[in-house]
């Protein structure tokens, strides 16, 4: 028979009230109240708690507390990466993150769904999906990653967003639901915001 961690992590609906996670998942809640608990000045200290809290944690990672996490150790980042605060890691199963992502404040990923049967919901059912995040993608602040949704490199997830389906590479989307407004293209590599023209000198 599955203990409750396999059930959890199989894409399964299953009962989520387990003794076994709920102790489980006090360990990431004492972590994350040190990680939050931490001055700006304590740096080092930050670097060496997100080791602990996260299943991985690539190279130059910073995440600007406070942040939440239902596990950590589902939580895969890659090389890069920088989140604003109030960043909620709804991770009962896999998250994967890629290298030189950036997400704006109060921002969502979530991997747990509950079932729409109201019968199911009362026994506290729960059904959890990976989401994946390429290389090189920008979330804006207030967006919503939704249970089993990939977001292909390169592309840029407006705000407030709420990202229901795959979205593919070197697009921009936004929108609730979320779709794609346009391909990134030769305008982007002219332009940084509307007719405010790049000019490499000054950076």
């Amino acid at each position: 028979m599955s203990s409750a961690y396999e059930k959890m992590k199989s894409g399964e609906v299953y009962i989520s009230d387990s003794e076994e996670l709920l102790s489980e998942q006090r360990i990431c809640m004492e972590r994350l109240f040190d990680y939050n608990a931490t001055r700006p000045s304590e740096q080092e200290r930050r670097s060496e708690l997100l080791s602990e809290i996260l299943a991985e944690a690539g190279k130059n990672c910073y995440i600007e507390p406070p942040l939440h996490a239902n596990w950590g150790k589902h939580t895969h980042v890659g090389d890069s990466f920088y989140a604003n605060f109030n960043l909620t890691l709804v991770d009962d199963t896999d998250i994967y993150i890629g290298d030189n992502v950036m997400i704006g404040p109060n921002v969502v990923i979530a991997t747990a769904g509950h079932p729409v049967c109201p019968e199911l919901r009362i026994l506290t059912a729960q059904f959890n999906i990976p989401v994946h995040i390429g290389n090189n993608v920008w979330i804006g602040a207030g967006a919503i990653i939704l249970p089993g949704v990939s977001i292909g490199d390169n592309s840029v997830i407006g705000a407030g967003s709420v990202v229901t389906k795959n979205v593919p590479p070197n697009v921009v989307a936004v929108g609730n639901p979320c779709r794609v407004l346009r391909e990134i293209g030769k305008h982007d590599r002219e332009f940084y915001y509307r007719d405010r023209r790049i000019d490499m000198r000054d950076i």
